[in-house]
């Protein structure tokens, strides 16, 4: 299992699955929402994430979209979206050991940062992949 949380620490949760679709997303809504170049993501399925402390703030970043964050220190916890309701996207670096959970692709780069360097081992999308964020 994996586990994370907060900066704060008043929310945390647990991943009972493997990640997937582990992503940089260089999107402007993740830019926009996280005050960062871009966000990495890993995928569980929905049954697999478990709150065990606290209760996350809700807030819709789009008409498909729905995000999580602390109430308390803001940290950006999750990403919902209704077209894959049966996904859920973890902040990885909320997860207690990010290291465990390296991003294997980046996405949106057509919108990405000019001053974002990619690591050219990884592969690269214009927009999303099939079944991301």
């Amino acid at each position: 299992m994996l586990t994370g949380g907060c900066f704060c620490r008043f929310v945390r949760y647990g991943l009972d699955a493997s990640p997937f679709h582990e992503t940089n997303c260089h999107c402007t809504i993740c830019r926009r929402t996280s005050g960062a170049p871009f966000v990495t993501w890993c995928t569980v399925a929905r049954h697999a994430f478990t709150l065990i402390s606290g209760e996350p703030a809700l807030f819709s970043s789009s008409d498909h979209g729905t995000r999580t964050f602390c109430p308390r220190c803001g940290t950006p916890l999750t990403f919902s979206s209704r077209h894959l309701p049966d996904e859920i996207d973890v902040s990885t670096c909320s997860l207690d050991d990010p290291s465990r959970v390296p991003p294997k692709a980046d996405i949106y780069i057509a919108s990405k940062l000019p001053w974002v360097v990619l690591d050219d081992r990884l592969p690269s999308y214009s927009a999303e992949r099939l079944g991301s964020t």
